[in-house]
């Protein structure tokens, strides 16, 4: 059990390890409160920003009300876990229309629709990609672009976002 604590204090240290424990932190009380967590961001050195965004479990619109409820509700178990060893502003936000795909079942949830894919390793001479998500098959995002197919391996994906079309924002106005 110790080995353990000590485990992940160290993982704490690392900017990575410190965003997954945070992620661990808040998805729970999240859920809760009726979110779903999207992704946890931390950035700065000195002007640390931990952004936190979120979005309706309904999948309703968020509206700032939504964002100071789930600051107000995470901001003490914050302060209790004390995460992050410096002072820190906390912003809490939704995605957007244009949300960045951060778990594989983003790229089944949004079939159809245009997105832009940044790789860490190239795929067929290239490391970006934009075009038509079409699904997920094992572990791997299909996306058709400029007339090809691709898999795209979704642990080579370093950044994606949904892109705004016409189609999303008539998606979005129904949702």
């Amino acid at each position: 059990m110790i080995e353990e604590s000590e485990s992940r204090n160290k993982d704490r240290k690392t900017q990575m390890g410190r965003v997954s424990y945070i992620e661990e932190l808040v998805r729970l009380p999240l859920d809760k409160m009726g979110y779903d967590l999207v992704r946890v961001s931390l950035t700065g050195d000195k002007d640390v920003c931990l952004q936190i965004m979120a979005e309706r479990s309904d999948r309703a619109e968020m509206t700032v009300k939504d964002c100071s409820l789930i600051s107000r509700g995470l901001s003490a178990m914050l302060d209790e876990e004390n995460p992050i060893e410096s002072a820190y502003t906390l912003e809490v936000s939704s995605p957007g229309i244009d949300r960045p795909l951060v778990q594989l079942a983003d790229y089944e949830r949004f079939v159809g629709h245009q997105a832009h894919l940044e790789c860490r390793k190239k795929i067929s001479g290239q490391k970006s990609f934009e075009g038509i998500l079409v699904g997920v098959e094992g572990d791997c995002v299909v996306m058709n672009s400029n007339g090809q197919s691709f898999v795209i391996p979704f642990e080579y994906i370093r950044l994606a976002n949904l892109v705004l079309t016409d189609k999303l924002l008539r998606a979005g106005s129904n949702s």
